[in-house]
């Protein structure tokens, strides 16, 4: 797998971060510990720590700092999906019952409330105070996102201008950070540090492009084929597609959107429109970018990993 082969350089930290992770956010409370055992399970690929360690190793040598910058940038995330599960009223993540499937809405907002006080006493307690810096940014970007995304849900008058702002701010945003932390943990070059940041906006406009393409090329995707659509969410696929159409086609296919009804002809209409082969265009163009920017790092396995998690990006599955 090509994931195994971007780790395969940093197995041992990954192994340390697990391990440090599961210590900084355990407790005491029954109740608690079996909601953080279920979410450790099903923990995913943790691509943004995989990218703090490797932004940390192209810029200099990963140390302890690095590691708690990865532990951080994991608890914030999962907090952060824990509340987008919750507002979105989701009950699968990642093919399993979400947190508030299982444990209902209320439960699962201070789970994800606790999550989020235990990353802080963590970096306070380490008086990591650079990293709150850029993580509080990043959750204000993120929140704003979120925001701005539900309240056009509603007028669905979203243009490709705010779609690619919203997305910088609810996704890229949090790459961005994985990047920066990574990197000002293990240097101070402002040129180098401020290359990774461009490398995280990059990769995270690239990752919700293909997150949102999923439901009309990939019904294996884990993402439920008409999540967005019955979320009244207007993506790059369906906001090109409308722009391309005649008046009264855009007329349907919003009508559609908003009375949540005719999937199938949605998902049809965004093909014959050509919202994917755009979609895909897109993401081609901030791949190659991150690629243009890793270029410019002197040779190292990190460098090769980065590479490797480049591409493993951009053809992801789910």
């Amino acid at each position: 797998m090509k994931l195994e082969k971007v780790i395969s350089p940093i197995k041992n930290e990954m192994l340390s971060f697990r391990k440090l992770l599961k210590k900084s956010i355990s407790s005491n409370n029954i109740l608690i510990d079996e909601v953080i055992n279920y979410i450790l399970k099903r923990k995913g690929k943790q691509i943004r720590p995989v990218i703090v360690f490797l932004s940390s190793g192209i810029c200099g040598k990963i140390n302890d700092s690095t590691l708690r910058a990865a532990v951080l940038i994991e608890i914030l995330h999962t907090a952060t999906l824990i509340h987008d599960d919750v507002v979105d009223e989701s009950n699968y993540r990642r093919g399993f019952f979400s947190i508030n499937a299982i444990w209902k809405n209320k439960y699962s907002v201070l789970i994800g409330d606790y999550l989020l006080s235990s990353g802080l006493t963590f970096s306070l307690e380490n008086d990591d105070f650079k990293f709150l810096k850029v993580l509080s940014n990043s959750v204000k970007e993120m929140s704003e996102g979120e925001i701005i995304q539900m309240k056009k849900s509603k007028s669905l008058d979203l243009d490709e201008e705010l779609y690619f702002k919203i997305i910088e701010k609810k996704t890229a945003s949090l790459f961005v950070a994985c990047c920066e932390m990574g990197a000002i943990s293990s240097s101070k070059n402002i040129k180098e540090i401020s290359k990774l940041k461009e490398l995280g906006l990059n990769l995270g406009l690239a990752f919700q492009i293909k997150d949102d393409l999923f439901p009309y090329i990939d019904s294996d995707s884990g993402k439920p084929i008409s999540n967005d659509i019955l979320q009244k969410k207007l993506t790059l696929p369906i906001i090109y597609s409308i722009n391309k159409s005649s008046y009264s086609e855009k007329k349907r296919v919003l009508n559609a959107i908003k009375e949540k009804r005719d999937v199938e002809y949605i998902l049809n209409f965004v093909k014959k429109m050509g919202g994917v082969d755009y979609s895909i265009e897109k993401i081609n163009f901030y791949i190659q970018n991150s690629i243009k920017i890793i270029d410019n790092f002197k040779s190292s396995k990190y460098k090769s990993a980065f590479y490797i998690l480049i591409d493993f990006l951009s053809n992801r599955k789910k």
